[in-house]
Formats: structure tokens, C-alpha cells, sequence
């Protein structure tokens, strides 16, 4: 469902809670385009967990292959520094 910025300054949060309802994602408009995305909070963590969770099961492929190094922190750093 996709509500306009303007709806919102009018309206205020609880518009969100009432089209939430309807929906399971609010998309706000802002002069034409679509800029941001409301979500209730468990949805939210829902989203959060399996990016988390990707991200933990993608680690861990790469050290299976052996993609790592390992080295001290002020080797680390110097890399880093390096890099810049």
C-alpha cells in the first residue's frame, strides 16, 4: 500500500497503525517517488533476523573454503590504514 508524505504530515503516525492493518508494508511517497518503508515492529525483526541470518550462514561458507586470514589486530589495522 503506498501513502504519500503528505498524508502522513496530515494524518500523523496513526494512520500507520490502521493501513498496517490492510497491509503488511507501507510504502511513503515523497513528490512522486517511492522513498521509504514502514513496517510493524515484528515484521521488522522478522526481516532483520534472516538478513542476520544469511549474512551468519554466508561466514561460515567462506571459512569452509578457506577464504580468511588471520592476523593480529595492529595487523589489521595496518591493512586498513593501508587501504586508505
Amino acid at each position: 500500500m503506498i501513502i504519500t508524505a503528505n498524508e502522513v504530515k496530515t494524518k500523523g503516525v496513526s494512520l500507520f497503525e490502521k493501513m498496517l492493518e490492510k497491509a503488511d508494508e507501507l510504502i511513503v511517497n515523497v513528490r512522486g517517488k517511492n522513498r521509504y518503508v514502514i513496517l510493524d515492529i515484528e515484521r521488522y525483526n522478522e526481516f532483520r533476523q534472516n538478513e542476520l541470518d544469511l549474512a551468519h550462514m554466508k561466514a561460515m561458507q567462506e571459512i569452509k573454503e578457506g577464504n580468511y586470514k588471520v592476523q593480529t589486530a595492529a595487523q589489521h589495522i595496518k591493512e586498513l590504514m593501508d587501504e586508505l
